[in-house]
């Protein structure tokens, strides 16, 4: 029947394979078809059991480090200096970055150097003494070199080792279903950037190595075997965790994992089951805020406390913040940890709000400032808070991350300060996709709502970037094409006022043709005008605004799906290959009606 087209139509990626079947219509027949995949239908197991099988070949490691030619030097003081191959691969990191920021700032430059000298031998160490004293152009100019040839291979030469790799590695076998890896591959050694402005970049990411490897595996698959001479950390068998690989990093002492890719079924369901968990809030939030409205008001100060914690956290959409692990260094903090000198209090001054002064340093040393305007209660609050106290004293004092968190769990069960950032962000993005979307709108004026929307979520998130060391010159070269279509666009209409003219004179039907022809001419060339200067506005409104993290993380995506759908926007115009991937159950799921 024509109406089951729409189905199969739908269900694309997904294996082929002879079903027989009836369709709600009535039609009975055998075909090939692309099955809906029974990886969603299946029984989960259940006390925390993830699967029963697990099979895979292991990590791809790093390529070992090839010396760099002999006519590519280095020099020291303005002499040439051959380098110990140790000492020369940490070199040829700094090289690389010689042109990015990184490289000028003073916490990068010393942490670089101070590594860098613990891979260097004793004759080298007495030596090298003073970092502005090295020179690494020429090795900056020889990577530039190899970079520029990598990029004139062609596509079939870069992607055929690629897929030999991706087939051997790039999969396992889970309970009979052959599911692709994320991160399969093991990232080479480096120097640590960081976010912001984080007190260890510069500092050496050491190579990883099997012996670092925890390889985890089903006992009765056949283990991946380590490179020849080595041997793995250790080998384990739990079936209630679903990573595959694990490694410690030696920056900041945490556990690295290769995952499955998003694409799979546990992925794919824990990320439905988070979005959920986000509706769910939907229907108490309303009781939840009245809660802790009337705890501004408790004789215990914990009470208080954690009622005006939670306010940030929804208002804000603030981190709860964690305790740091042991060895972090960098002041980064979160609500329950913040400090009387991280915020600032502006009393009500002719009629005016009550206004709160953020400023700290929140994950990764992303800074966070933001002036607000609260209620009278939380300004008094806070008042009492701080009175009496230092400013490196506790703003919260009576409270932490796991008391907040335990009564996060009495309010609704699941509940975290991460629900409400995703609850707060999807609805966030569902009302503002409401307000600024306009029917007469063409595809490029609604896909800018699009992002406009997606910026209001990143603003509250606080995503930022640094603009792109690209971007000037990015913009520049994108006003050259604007000023030249401009111009194409005053030789068209003008093209058309003489075309008009000699139709006149001449009023025959190659005339008139002609007239039609030039019409369509500037029609379309004011299209692609306004194309390109719909994309200028995005790209400098996005400047400083990172989207990418709201979109994978907090945005449920049945909203932006139902929302292509409902204006006939591509998906691809809003998901690349890879979100598609990740949010297929997504897109397979949302109807136009779709509400949050």
């Amino acid at each position: 029947h024509p109406a089951s087209s729409k189905l199969v139509s739908r269900l694309v990626s997904l294996p082929l394979r002879n079903v027989t079947f009836i369709c709600k219509y009535g039609c009975f027949g055998l075909a090939k078809l692309c099955c809906v995949d029974s990886r969603w239908e299946e029984e989960r197991y259940t006390d925390g059991v993830k699967w029963k099988f697990l099979e895979h070949k292991g990590p791809v490691f790093a390529p070992p480090y090839e010396p760099l030619p002999s006519n590519v030097k280095f020099y020291y003081d303005g002499k040439h200096m051959k380098l110990s191959p140790e000492a020369e691969e940490v070199a040829t990191f700094f090289a690389k970055m010689l042109d990015h920021e990184y490289t000028t700032k003073e916490i990068f430059r010393k942490n670089f150097f101070k590594d860098w000298r613990k891979e260097m031998t004793a004759e080298e160490k007495a030596k090298i003494t003073d970092l502005k004293k090295c020179n690494f152009t020429e090795m900056n100019e020889y990577f530039k070199a190899q970079s520029e040839a990598r990029k004139a291979m062609s596509k079939e030469q870069k992607q055929e080792d690629n897929e030999r790799i991706l087939q051997e590695y790039g999969f396992c076998i889970m309970d009979n279903h052959r599911e692709r890896i994320a991160n399969f591959r093991i990232e080479p050694p480096g120097l640590f950037r960081g976010r912001g402005d984080h007190p260890k970049m510069g500092m050496l990411k050491r190579r990883i190595r099997p012996q670092d490897i925890i390889i985890n595996c089903s006992k009765d698959s056949k283990h991946p075997e380590p490179p020849p001479g080595t041997r793995w950390k250790e080998v384990r068998h739990d079936n209630k965790v679903t990573w595959l690989v694990s490694w410690t990093e030696n920056i900041q002492g945490s556990i690295k994992y290769i995952m499955l890719n998003p694409s799979s079924r546990i992925k794919g369901e824990k990320d439905w089951q988070k979005y959920e968990t986000a509706r769910r809030l939907k229907k108490c939030v309303d009781r939840i805020r009245a809660q802790y409205r009337e705890d501004w008001k408790s004789k215990e100060m914990r009470i208080r406390q954690r009622a005006v914690a939670l306010y940030f956290i929804d208002k804000l959409a603030l981190r709860a913040g964690n305790e740091k692990e042991e060895g972090e260094t960098a002041d980064t903090v979160g609500c329950c940890s913040l400090r009387v000198e991280h915020i600032k209090l502006y009393p009500e001054n002719d009629g005016q709000e009550y206004v709160v002064e953020f400023d700290f340093l929140g994950k990764d040393s992303i800074r966070y400032y933001n002036k607000v305007p609260v209620e009278k209660r939380v300004f008094k609050n806070l008042q009492l808070f701080m009175e009496n106290k230092e400013p490196d004293d506790d703003l919260f004092d009576r409270l932490n991350t796991s008391v907040l968190n335990k009564h996060l769990q009495e309010l609704m069960d699941g509940l975290t300060a991460k629900v409400f950032r995703t609850y707060n962000a999807s609805i966030t993005l569902q009302q503002q996709l409401k307000e600024l979307t306009s029917a007469d709108e063409n595809i490029p004026a609604k896909i800018l709502s699009y992002n406009r929307a997606n910026r209001a979520v990143a603003i509250l998130c606080n995503h930022q970037r640094a603009p792109p060391k690209t971007f000037e010159k990015s913009m520049q070269n994108l006003q050259t094409k604007i000023d030249a279509k401009r111009d194409q666009l005053s030789d068209a209409k003008r093209e058309l006022k003489s075309a008009k003219a000699d139709a006149k004179i001449r009023r025959d039907e190659k005339s008139k043709k002609a007239v039609e022809t030039k019409k369509k001419a500037v029609q379309r060339i004011e299209e692609q005008l306004m194309k390109l200067e719909v994309q200028a506005t995005d790209r400098e409104e996005n400047k400083q605004i990172a989207l990418g993290t709201s979109k994978l993380n907090y945005l449920d995506p049945r909203i932006s799906v139902a929302w292509c759908k409902k204006w006939g926007i591509p998906v691809e115009k809003i998901y690349n290959k890879t979100q598609r991937e990740k949010f297929a159950w997504a897109i397979d799921m949302a109807d136009d009606d779709y509400e949050f």
